[in-house]
């Protein structure tokens, strides 16, 4: 049995449904994010209890295919993202199209219309969210940041992310309170 779940963005939270099923007694084929494979059917009244569970511990059960979609590129977005591989001359229709197998026009419909916000606008705030923690541990130069995420030139990544945050780079290290969002809440 398969089981769609929303705001899975990492490896913690893998680990955490892993718990949550393991709880319930129920045996588990294997985790993904945002999908849970199941050895075992789920009687209704074991997946309510699964469903509170999930939900107070910041999940969702997801079971339209149109939810299930969206839920799947967000999570391949976020993972393209974290991986800061992302090449100057991305695409992110290419991208999407080859990682879903389907037709780009169709899943930024989709998209568009359960998340009012286009694909593109969601890339680029995740990509400004890994702005602000690259930042925040001082690990890597603008420069380089710019470079992992797929910027053309630091000025368009200063741009963006003063559009989107109202800060410089520069300003947002300065402030006491960062002002991060949760990729899931994005």
């Amino acid at each position: 049995m398969k089981i769609f779940i929303k705001n899975m963005v990492c490896n913690r939270c893998i680990a955490a449904v892993e718990k949550i099923f393991s709880e319930a007694d129920i045996r588990l084929h294997s985790v993904t994010l945002g999908q849970v494979s199941t050895d075992d059917l789920i009687s209704d009244e074991k997946m309510s209890a699964l469903e509170k569970k999930l939900v107070e511990t910041g999940f969702e059960r997801i079971r339209d295919s149109a939810h299930q979609l969206v839920d799947k590129i967000k999570n391949i977005i976020i993972v393209k993202v974290s991986e800061l591989d992302i090449e100057e001359d991305f695409l992110l229709s290419e991208f999407l199209s080859a990682e879903i197998h389907k037709d780009y026009s169709a899943l930024s419909k989709t998209f568009s219309q359960n998340e009012n916000i286009t694909l593109e606008q969601f890339f680029i705030l995740q990509k400004i969210e890994k702005v602000k923690e690259l930042l925040l541990y001082n690990e890597f130069t603008l420069t380089e940041i710019a470079g992992k995420l797929g910027y053309k030139s630091v000025q368009h990544l200063s741009s963006q992310f003063r559009n989107i945050t109202g800060f410089t780079p520069t300003e947002f290290k300065k402030l006491k309170d960062h002002q991060r969002k949760p990729l899931d809440s994005l």
